[in-house]
């Protein structure tokens, strides 16, 4: 089907829990007031890890969603699923019972899935000696990534399109992507879109540690997430759940909902180079934004704004500024640019989707979230990366990028919704 002949589709609802904040409202003023979310662990004792920090997220109240009988059976990563899920279904003011629940999907991610879970059923199973006679009858249910899809789709009766995406740091966005096919394709009006992560853990931490991946900044968390910063020594374990209530413009207008952007646009490539390290000058990342922004009808000079992947390591943020230059040339000096994971940490599999809301609410409030904790800049990143402080500025055209470990690459494109 040509292009011209897809449906619009738009963001109607969102919803967030984070390591700055456990709502929308919350979330955003962290990132204007350019608030860090990292801080000791206090999930484990980690004082003989190598890193002993983490972006956890606080006062979380899983009773404000569930009940304690189904916290029980649910991993860390699904209830903050079901958090977000319900404020963004809150917050995108639907009508249960007048919505075609069979032309409503869930399309939803976790990088890694319910590891917690894992770990503690590894350690009743140690207690007993061996024995699997006390291994629970939920402990794969609750372990498996495609679970929080599940859940969703139980707790809500949604009978469309059903299933988890696993693409590491990459996740969510694709979780969005596959949303904005099915319904271009006519298979569902509406969709149900995110990622979540709980994995900050002995298991978690130990195995980035031994990847020499995470900040050992333990003298100074709240400044050990530097995207672009010349000084970073790696990026901030942090966990979240993002989801984005995302639906045919049609649909969208025929129930009077608000909307916060149109989604435009998606790029998908691999790097088929290695299975941490990004290619050479961010090659793979060139072709994800050049995709997207002609997916889109747009060209590079549209676009004002990137959310970057921006994780504060030396690798990816070198190359990711270096195919930010090939896609733009000029251009690229005169884009706004951050990455909200100098206030969140790196989310892994909720990244995607926690950064697409904040370039949709980017949008809406036309105002840039900065970096935060950039002091010394690198020769090799010299873009304006909106350093330390907040920037107002209309955004009618922006990208989010995402890149994982395995060489996936995924740029979403948000517009302004014009009628």
């Amino acid at each position: 089907m040509p292009k011209n002949n897809y449906p619009r589709i738009v963001i109607t609802g969102v919803g967030v829990v984070s390591p700055i904040g456990n709502n929308v409202k919350e979330f955003w003023q962290s990132m204007m007031d350019g608030k860090g979310g990292a801080a000791p662990i206090t999930r484990f004792d980690a004082a003989d890890f190598d890193t002993k920090f983490a972006c956890e997220v606080k006062n979380y109240d899983p009773l404000l969603h569930m009940n304690k009988k189904e916290i029980q059976r649910l991993d860390l990563f699904t209830q903050y699923a079901i958090s977000a899920a319900t404020m963004a279904i809150e917050d995108a003011e639907l009508n249960l019972d007048k919505i075609n629940k069979e032309r409503t999907g869930v399309v939803f991610g976790s990088g890694i899935g319910g590891m917690w879970t894992y770990h503690n059923q590894q350690q009743e199973l140690y207690a007993r000696g061996g024995k699997p006679d006390r291994i629970s009858p939920f402990f794969i249910p609750m372990l498996i990534s495609d679970i929080a899809p599940g859940h969703i789709a139980i707790r809500w009766g949604f009978k469309g399109p059903n299933y988890g995406t696993v693409s590491a740091c990459a996740t969510s966005s694709h979780s969005l992507s596959d949303a904005l096919m099915i319904m271009q394709r006519g298979a569902a009006d509406m969709m149900i879109v995110g990622g979540s992560e709980a994995v900050i853990c002995p298991m978690g931490v130990g195995g980035f540690n031994s990847m020499r991946a995470l900040s050992t900044r333990n003298d100074s968390p709240e400044t050990a997430s530097r995207p672009f910063d010349k000084d970073r020594d790696g990026f901030v374990m942090g966990e979240a759940s993002g989801v984005l209530v995302v639906e045919t413009l049609e649909h969208a207008m025929n129930r009077g909902a608000k909307i916060y952007a149109e989604f435009s646009g998606i790029g998908l490539t691999d790097d088929a180079f290695h299975i941490t390290q990004p290619a050479p000058g961010g090659e793979g990342a060139v072709r994800s934004m050049a995709l997207c922004i002609e997916d889109a009808g747009l060209t590079p000079n549209d676009i004002d704004y990137i959310n970057a992947h921006g994780t504060s390591t030396t690798f990816n943020d070198r190359n990711e500024t270096q195919a930010i230059k090939t896609v733009f040339g000029d251009k690229a000096y005169k884009l706004s640019i951050s990455s909200t994971k100098s206030m969140t940490g790196h989310l892994l599999g909720a990244a995607g989707a926690i950064e697409a809301i904040a370039t949709v609410l980017t949008i809406k409030e036309e105002m840039i979230p900065p970096t935060i904790n950039y002091t010394t800049q690198d020769p090799d990143c010299d873009l304006d990366y909106t350093p330390n402080k907040p920037v107002k500025k209309k955004i009618n055209a922006a990208l989010s990028n995402t890149f994982g470990f395995g060489g996936h690459n995924a740029t979403l494109c948000f517009k302004r919704f014009e009628e």
